[in-house]
C-alpha cells in the first residue's frame, strides 16, 4: 500500500445494499490559508478512518474522521500556535438525485476523491481564531507589544477621539 491515499475506488468493496466497511486509509493534507495567514498540518500525510455503507445499487453514506495537529501563527499575537483538531465528516452520494443534499461531490462513478475531501473536512472544522492558548492576550493595538509578555502593568493613555471634539466644546447651563 502507498503512503497516501488520494482516492479511493469504492466500486472495488463489492458491497452490497446495507452492507459497510471500515478503511483505515492515509490523506494528504496540503497547507491552507486561514485568515490570511498560512497552516501546515504536521505530518502532513495523517491516517485517517473511512467508513462506508451502501444504501443502493450505486448509492453510498461516507463518514471520515481524523485528528490533525495544525502549525502557524496565532491569530491575536503572532507567535507560534499548535493547534489539535479532531474532524469528523459525512458525506451521502445517491447519483441521480435531484437533491443536492444527496449527492456529493467528491464522489464521481464510485471514486472518492479523498484528499478534496479530507481538506474541506479541516476547513469546516476549523475553529474561528487559531490561538496559541485560550487566554492568549494579543498585541498592543497602540504600540504593537505583546501583551503577553507585557504584563498588567502594560498601559497607555489613551488618545481622545476627534470625533468627539465639537461635543467637549458644549456647555451645560
Amino acid at each position: 500500500m502507498s503512503d497516501r491515499t488520494d482516492s479511493f475506488d469504492l466500486g472495488r468493496l463489492g458491497l452490497t445494499t446495507g452492507e459497510g466497511r471500515r478503511l483505515d486509509l492515509r490523506a494528504q493534507i496540503e497547507p491552507l490559508e486561514f485568515g490570511g495567514q498560512r497552516y501546515t498540518a504536521a505530518g502532513a500525510v495523517v491516517p485517517v478512518r473511512v467508513d462506508v455503507s451502501r444504501t443502493t445499487a450505486s448509492g453510498y453514506v461516507l463518514r471520515l474522521r481524523f485528528e490533525v495537529a495544525l502549525d502557524g501563527p496565532c491569530t491575536r499575537c503572532l507567535g507560534e500556535a499548535h493547534r489539535s483538531l479532531s474532524v469528523d465528516a459525512h458525506e451521502v452520494d445517491q447519483p441521480g438525485s435531484d437533491d443536492d443534499e444527496l449527492v456529493s461531490p467528491y464522489v464521481d462513478r464510485d471514486v472518492l476523491d479523498l484528499r478534496a475531501w479530507a481538506r474541506d473536512a479541516l476547513v469546516l472544522a476549523l475553529p474561528t481564531a487559531i490561538v496559541c492558548r485560550d487566554d492568549c492576550l494579543g498585541l498592543c493595538a497602540v504600540c504593537g507589544e505583546d501583551l503577553n509578555e507585557a504584563g498588567p502593568a502594560h498601559a497607555h493613555e489613551p488618545e481622545p477621539d476627534s470625533r468627539w471634539a465639537k461635543l467637549r466644546e458644549l456647555t451645560l447651563e
